[in-house]
């Protein structure tokens, strides 16, 4: 069982990723790009460490419904790639930054990844499981840690991200997002 949790980790993390990528190269019209820049001023206006917190957490939690998990997964990961592509529309500077870098080189990036991933991976595990008839309750312990390790993971990924647009607006890097 250890083989197939870091193998399917591994796989739902590559998977995220190229998916994540594949929406940031999207083809964004600009009435695509005005509302969702609308909406994300509207999400963001007042956000603060524990709002990230929150709403990272309320994409990560329906990862582990078994099999649903997958697909709402994926989804969030090709949306959040659209998201870059829609900012990139509307601010070019930020289309000059290779997408993955967020993903694989910022520290909230990185911790929101292998959140993410684990929650894929464990819908994973769980949907194959009833798929196979297997008995759920070996089940239930290391999918309640695997959640308590994401929700852990989103609130250290929250402040964090939190601090660092606090310092890009102070270097005044950033206007008000």
């Amino acid at each position: 069982m250890n083989k197939l949790r870091i193998i399917s980790f591994f796989v739902f993390l590559g998977l995220f990723a190229a998916l994540f990528q594949i929406g940031s190269l999207s083809t964004v019209t600009e009435e695509e790009a005005d509302a969702f820049m609308a909406e994300f001023e509207a999400l963001v206006l007042d956000i603060d460490a524990f709002g990230i917190f929150t709403h990272n957490l309320t994409i990560a939690l329906p990862m582990f419904i078994p099999g649903f998990g997958i697909v709402w997964g994926l989804f969030a990961s090709w949306s959040t790639g659209f998201a870059f592509a829609s900012i990139a529309f509307t601010a070019p500077e930020i289309g000059e930054i290779p997408p993955l870098s967020i993903l694989f080189f910022s520290p909230f990036g990185l911790i929101e990844l292998v959140a993410y991933s684990l929650g894929i991976s464990r819908s994973f595990i769980l949907i194959r499981a009833i798929l196979k008839k297997f008995d759920l309750m070996p089940f239930i312990k290391p999918t309640l840690i695997e959640i308590g390790i994401v929700t852990g993971l989103l609130l250290a990924g929250g402040y964090i991200e939190f601090y660092m647009i606090e310092i890009a607006q102070k270097e005044g890097l950033m206007n008000n997002a």
